[in-house]
């Protein structure tokens, strides 16, 4: 990836994938807002550290 950013997830998806697991939707929108936020910080790390 040459200069692209990391804007956020699909929270379709992982609502999909909660509710899938057998977690309440209310749980799951409560936990994703933090949870989005780490994954993005790091993904964004791994990204700086492999592109230098």
């Amino acid at each position: 990836m040459s200069g692209g950013a990391v804007l956020g997830w699909d929270m379709g998806a992982a609502l999909q994938l909660g509710a899938a697991l057998g977690l309440s939707p209310f749980i799951i929108a409560e936990l994703l807002p933090a949870i989005e936020a780490v994954m993005v910080r790091k993904t964004k790390e791994e990204i700086d550290h492999r592109h230098g």
